[in-house]
């Protein structure tokens, strides 16, 4: 009898471990190789109350139409918590690969790896995962451009000038990634007397300009991670009558069209296009099961009146 009862829970045990197999579901494999027929990509943006990200996702969504891919797009409304519901929805809706603009890098690392656990492969877009499997991070030299603002500001008010800083969200590579490049220049030619976030917010960047230009008065530049925080500062500065650089950094059409009427001093130019086109060609890449490179840069400019078209 007891020999009897071992085999049964032997065999149940059996019969468990087959039931409950690690192997993805079929709708979640990866495509083989040169397959490319009815690819289906899920796009996962920060935010599309942002001019430059609902061209980037234009721009996404033009490329995967020439391609003849299905492509879902979801707005994570700059809501960590949100992004990672959506890229779980997207993968049970079966995308084949995913890009993803993260809101927060480091939150959006479980949802890579959840991708990861199925085999649907994740390209990251302007911003990087803290961890999680990438297979290519398409995005412009963020630090390289925060360090071209801060020569710019050198080059036009000479060294020691007063500055202050607009930063974007906490916890994107981006924003990291922007001031780091522009302190290691500031840091030694300027004189940083103030800096805080204005999460790529236009009002935000308006409220925290005003506020820091009661605290100091001298600012006589300043470095916003992007176009929407320059425009607010713009706005903030010209209500007191002051003639303070203001370099953004995205290069937008409203930012552009604001250089060329002298209301902003300069913006850092992505190239949206290029980013976009590059993602989903990338992910086009992966799922033939070619080799990617792990990074792919997008040249950027430094775009002021003098230069702007």
């Amino acid at each position: 009898m007891r020999k009897y009862c071992i085999f049964l829970l032997l065999a149940l045990s059996s019969f468990l471990v087959a039931g409950c197999s690690l192997e993805p579901p079929s709708w979640a494999k990866a495509k083989t190789a040169g397959d490319l027929n009815d690819v289906k990509i899920g796009l996962s943006m920060s935010t599309l109350n942002n001019p430059f990200f609902v061209y980037l996702k234009d721009m996404v969504v033009q490329e995967a139409s020439r391609q003849s891919f299905e492509i879902i797009v979801v707005d994570a409304q700059n809501d960590p918590a949100k992004q990672n519901n959506d890229v779980e929805d997207l993968i049970q809706q079966g995308v084949h690969a995913l890009l993803i603009n993260p809101t927060d890098s480091s939150a959006i690392s479980a949802a890579v790896q959840t991708a990861n656990g199925v085999g649907i492969p994740v390209i990251a877009i302007d911003r990087a995962a803290d961890k999680g499997e990438v297979a290519s991070l398409i995005a412009s030299d963020n630090a390289d451009g925060g360090k071209m603002a801060a020569e710019y500001i050198v080059d036009q008010l000479g060294e020691g000038a007063v500055v202050a800083e607009l930063e974007g969200i906490p916890g994107t590579s981006a924003a990291r990634e922007r001031g780091q490049g522009f302190h290691s220049v500031a840091d030694e030619k300027l004189k940083v007397v103030a800096k805080q976030a204005a999460d790529f917010d236009r009002t935000k960047g308006l409220n925290v300009m005003e506020t820091m230009l009661q605290g100091n008065p001298d600012i006589k530049a300043v470095f916003a991670q992007n176009d929407e925080m320059a425009l607010g500062a713009v706005e903030a500065i010209s209500a007191t009558g002051r003639d303070t650089l203001v370099i953004g950094f995205d290069g937008s059409a409203d930012a552009l069209q604001a250089v060329k009427d002298g209301k902003l001093s300069a913006t850092v130019a992505q190239q949206f296009d290029v980013i976009g086109q590059k993602a989903v060609q990338t992910a086009a890449e992966v799922l033939q099961g070619k080799t990617v490179e792990s990074s792919i840069p997008v040249p950027i400019k430094l775009v002021t009146k003098d230069n702007s078209q």
